[in-house]
């Protein structure tokens, strides 16, 4: 079981370091937004991978059985990537907004929950996330003996999303600690890549629902 387990923390290294919308978004709300902003949107996206893997080990894969479900469940989830693109690309950093004469000091700042809730969603969206789990929970059901699926698989995912969490933490660590070097300009690109980031997976999110139901 102990191997299993590590064989699970191999996996959470691999995703941790995959380029995704995530990935940005973890270390872009650590520069703009400190540590513990990003410390709840680390917990939100962990939390997306266990409903994910939840669902795939309760069997529940008829939802993606039916090619009408595929088809809501992509176009919504690429809809919901382009809205969070669009506002993230048009969004300026709070310094620069401050030398708009426009610009009225907000009376109530984003809590903890909105970033946790943005983590949650950026991953629970994506139905091709759910089917990489459900190959993941697969092969977690080829190597388990007869009657301990469920031990392999906590075991196995225990180290997994356990590794994906900490590495998330790390990078909303380590965008709090550089941006007092990143320069207003430099922050505002950043958000344009992450927005281009989000629209291009959403894009291509409604793109490939599309192309498999036609």
């Amino acid at each position: 079981m102990v191997a299993v387990f590590f064989e699970g923390i191999v996996l959470g290294l691999i995703v941790s370091i995959t380029v995704g919308p995530a990935f940005f978004a973890i270390i872009q709300t650590g520069v703009q937004r400190g540590f513990y902003q990003g410390f709840f949107m680390a917990l939100g996206i962990s939390l997306s991978d266990i409903t994910l893997i939840a669902i795939c080990y309760l069997g529940a894969s008829f939802i993606f059985d039916n090619p009408e479900n595929k088809l809501y469940i992509g176009l919504i989830g690429g809809i919901v990537l382009l809205s969070f693109g669009f506002f993230t690309f048009t969004r300026k950093p709070e310094i620069l907004l401050r030398r708009s004469s426009k610009y009225k000091t907000p009376t109530k700042r984003p809590g903890p929950l909105t970033y946790f809730f943005k983590g949650y969603f950026l991953n629970v969206i994506n139905p091709f996330l759910f089917l990489f789990w459900l190959t993941a929970m697969g092969w977690v059901s080829s190597k388990a003996e007869e009657g301990k699926l469920l031990q392999y698989a906590l075991s196995f995912f225990a180290g997994t999303i356990g590794t994906v969490f900490l590495i998330d933490l790390l990078k909303s660590f380590i965008g709090n600690k550089i941006k007092k070097y990143l320069r207003p300009r430099t922050m505002l690109w950043l958000n344009r890549v992450v927005g281009i980031l989000l629209i291009s997976s959403g894009v291509i999110l409604i793109v490939k629902t599309m192309v498999t139901w036609f």
